[in-house]
């Protein structure tokens, strides 16, 4: 009886001790790479996000012109030079986006260049996507970018591709800040659409200071895309000078008197500033 229970005990100790080695030996069925997803991927050790990319108008034209910012033909021409892209609604922030800076990049598509291309926002993709998700609904000059030479016809083929994007600072190679007066404005209503701000490109507050005014500010609201407004309800006094401020950094920047006495609706004013 004695020999008989030693023999039970031995094997009772080779069964845990098969066991312990199954416990701590991992599946060979297990793979991690099925479970990489546009929400979860980014490059390892860089600054690049998951992000959906799909392409709008003609396929080497400008998206569409004029668009949910306001830019109208300007985003064919320099410095936009059909380089845009319209944002899904956590991209375009209700306006707020309009005018900031991403590069984009494909690297999933067998005629992706990899290579990043630099894109303005200038337009929302209202229907891209979650209110979390990046979704980039770029011009087709834009999204054929991204392929390798001679191969961008195919790449726009695929229609909706994965692809990884930053932020990052427009530099718009020397040009100034510009003030399009809004047809509608008078000498009471002031509205004007802000183009061209380098650095983060976007823009949180707008204010506005009258001739022979050294301290008083009025902030502008914002009327749509990067269109903003100013109604005082009494004549006002040029010439005009701009304050604007950014939405992601804060910093500050004063165009003096860029709104000249005898300014006119639907004229565009330089300043000689940018940020």
């Amino acid at each position: 009886m004695a020999l008989t229970l030693e023999h039970a005990f031995s094997h009772i100790l080779i069964l845990l001790g098969l066991l312990s080695i199954f416990l701590v030996t991992p599946s060979i069925c297990f793979n991690p790479r099925k479970l990489v997803n546009v929400s979860s991927y980014s490059s390892s050790g860089s600054d690049w996000s998951p992000s959906v990319a799909t392409w709008y108008g003609s396929p080497d034209g400008d998206g569409s012109e004029g668009g949910a910012c306001g830019y109208r033909n300007a985003v064919g021409e320099p410095p936009f030079s059909s380089m845009i892209s319209a944002g899904s609604p956590l991209i375009y922030n209700k306006g707020k986006g309009c005018g900031s800076c991403y590069e984009v990049r494909c690297t999933g598509n067998s005629v992706c260049s990899g290579n990043p291309v630099k894109v303005v926002i200038t337009d929302e993709c209202a229907g891209c996507g979650s209110d979390a998700e990046y979704h980039f609904d770029l011009s087709g000059s834009a999204f054929g970018s991204m392929a390798v030479s001679g191969e961008d016809e195919e790449l726009r083929n695929a229609g909706k591709i994965v692809i990884e994007h930053r932020r990052v600072q427009c530099n718009y190679g020397g040009s100034t800040i510009a003030f399009h007066v809004d047809s509608g404005s008078n000498q009471e209503y002031f509205a004007a659409l802000i183009e061209y701000e380098e650095g983060d490109g976007d823009l949180n507050k707008v204010e506005l200071k009258e001739a022979l005014d050294s301290s008083s500010w009025d902030t502008m609201q914002q009327s749509w895309g990067a269109v903003w407004k100013f109604d005082k309800g009494a004549p006002l006094k040029a010439p005009i000078s701009i304050r604007l401020t950014t939405l992601k950094s804060g910093k500050t920047i004063v165009a003096h008197n860029v709104i000249p006495a005898g300014w006119k609706p639907g004229q565009t004013y330089r300043s000689i500033v940018n940020f």
